[in-house]
């Protein structure tokens, strides 16, 4: 966590209110008004009165695309006909390429090579040419910028453009316009674009409110830099839409004078987010658009009882990666258990577990024996079993069912 009131900038910014509400002509009737809608649920399980602002269900799954036409519209004739590039990890990548199409520009698009295939696949149906290169944002950047040089290309930066900023600071507007009780916004980082936008629109339109960013731990790019030090970067994060190495400069003095704070949230938070939006909201969201709720689930009590917004800036997220995340939500919770029973190798013995979970009212997913460990009596079998519960009260039946059937029983980390 990191505080900024003693940092606060006096340099002169590098967008306006003004320049935000031009911007809301530009992406009038071209990009939707997602709904700012009060999330009971989320509230419950946060302590404080939650509402989130629907950015996935944009054209392109993301806020990118408001700040991607915006500067798309701004590019003259000449500009246009040399085609534009940029670098992205894939929410803006699809925004440009969409756009560029709307427009009839040429798109090149170089992604990160572990961009997951969703967000590669989508940039290239709008169009596009993706170039995949470098473990990450800084390293994509490094070569669009060389084939920007070679072809003459136009240069669309990801966050580090005012007219970028003007179009995603759009989305705190209309989401204060909506909910003009919130107490706070909490809004994630990555090269600050969206935050930076969303301070100067909402401090105009209600300069009482606290603005908190939220960065990924393996990515604190803006608050080293805010302190003027050498971000420590790296690792793999399911926030891949934020990891970002290179805070925007653009960004830096705005959020320095209108943010109240910015913490930082780890891979569980951001996990046990992206689970909670799909079960309690039935909405998608990537790890990047799930940042808000996991700050709110980190840092419960900073929240308590005030009324919180929430950008869920994105939904373009892997189906298989969210299939692992919410099986292992479900394990966290113990509604999936993985058990080890020492069991006689003999016929019956694999259908009296299964009674036996039946009679608890489980069901058993999977089943493995495992002859071979050493640990086990020759004319014995470990039978590793995972098996769906209700709640964690269950389990602990299930487990004194079968300890009670005489088997012995160890429970194995999911």
């Amino acid at each position: 966590m990191s505080t900024l009131a003693h940092l606060r900038a006096k340099d002169t910014f590098a967008i306006s209110y003004r320049d935000i509400f031009e911007a809301t002509k530009i992406i009038y009737g071209q990009c939707l008004r997602t709904p700012t809608l009060p999330a009971p649920k989320l509230s419950e399980l946060t302590g404080a009165e939650v509402f989130v602002k629907y950015e996935n269900l944009q054209t392109t799954g993301s806020f990118k695309d408001r700040g991607a036409l915006v500067k798309m519209r701004s590019l003259t004739t000449e500009e246009q006909a040399r085609g534009v590039i940029s670098m992205s990890a894939g929410n803006h990548a699809q925004a440009v390429a969409s756009r560029a199409r709307q427009l009839g520009i040429q798109a090149t698009i170089v992604m990160p090579e572990g961009t997951p295939n969703v967000k590669v696949s989508n940039t290239e149906a709008f169009g596009a040419k993706v170039v995949l290169a470098g473990q990450n944002l800084a390293e994509a950047q490094a070569r669009s910028r060389e084939l920007c040089q070679e072809h003459g290309f136009i240069f669309i930066h990801p966050y580090d453009d005012p007219y970028i900023m003007a179009g995603q600071g759009t989305v705190g507007m209309e989401m204060l316009e909506e909910q003009p009780d919130l107490d706070d916004a909490i809004i994630q980082i990555g090269g600050g674009g969206l935050i930076s936008g969303c301070c100067v629109a909402m401090k105009q339109l209600k300069p009482g409110i606290e603005i908190i960013g939220v960065e990924t731990e393996l990515y604190p790019s803006m608050i080293a830099a805010i302190a003027g030090e050498t971000a420590h970067c790296g690792g793999q994060t399911l926030a891949e839409g934020i990891a970002v190495k290179n805070a925007g400069a653009h960004a830096i003095p705005i959020i320095c004078a209108l943010a109240s704070d910015i913490l930082t949230v780890n891979e569980t938070s951001i996990e046990r987010a992206i689970s909670a939006f799909l079960s309690l909201q039935q909405t998608m969201a990537e790890g990047a658009g799930a940042a808000g709720l996991a700050a709110l689930l980190a840092y419960p009590e900073r929240f308590r009882g005030r009324k919180v917004g929430l950008v869920l800036s994105g939904g373009n997220i892997d189906v298989r990666m969210l299939a692992s995340i919410m099986e292992r939500g479900l394990e966290r919770e113990d509604k999936i258990i993985s058990l080890r029973l020492e069991i006689d190798d003999q016929p019956g013995m694999l259908g009296k577990v299964a009674t036996v979970v039946g009679q608890a009212g489980a069901n058993i997913l999977e089943v493995f024996h495992r002859r071979m460990f050493l640990h086990v009596p020759a004319k014995g079998t470990a039978l590793d079993v995972r098996i769906e519960t209700r709640n964690s009260e269950h389990a602990v039946e299930i487990v004194a069912c079968l300890e009670f059937a005489g088997f012995k029983v160890v429970r194995l980390d999911g």
